[in-house]
């Protein structure tokens, strides 16, 4: 059963962040090991928005596609993962984005899984764990490429 958890201070807002993580199709441009990422579905209620969505990751000849439903709830300030079918037990994942007094925020990042195969679990955890680790960074690089550096001209 790993969990993985981070905590990030980023100098952009928490709208900019959560707009950048809740833009799921452009993951398979900039996030480690997802290689295609589809919205099935999409359903408006309010403010929130719910997808239904596949990711298909993969490390050298492997290849996993997964479901999803992903919670996107900007009052909130928070987006939450459930799985609903694929190669794992279980997964839920959830980013918080919480404003600090400079205008950057907090993002905080929460997933918990486990893979229905034990073979499975073997070869890609240790994968896994290390694109977790990588996912903060990669959220980072991506906000300086859209946004810019705070506080540059």
């Amino acid at each position: 059963m790993p969990t993985y958890t981070t905590t990030r201070s980023i100098p952009h807002s928490p709208r900019q962040m959560f707009d950048l993580v809740a833009d799921v199709e452009r993951y398979p441009e900039f996030l480690p090991l997802c290689e295609a990422l589809s919205v099935r579905s999409r359903k408006e209620r309010d403010t929130r928005t719910l997808l239904i969505a596949d990711m298909t990751v993969g490390y050298k000849k492997i290849r996993e596609t997964f479901t999803s439903q992903v919670l996107l709830d900007p009052d909130e300030r928070e987006i939450n993962v459930k799985y609903l079918d694929g190669p794992f037990r279980y997964l839920d994942n959830k980013w918080t984005f919480e404003p600090r007094d400079d205008g950057g925020c907090e993002v905080r990042f929460f997933i918990d899984y486990e893979f229905k195969s034990r073979m499975l679990g073997v070869l890609m955890g240790a994968m896994f764990d290390r694109a977790f680790r990588m996912f903060a960074e990669a959220f980072e690089k991506r906000a300086r490429e859209i946004y810019g550096e705070p506080g540059v001209s």
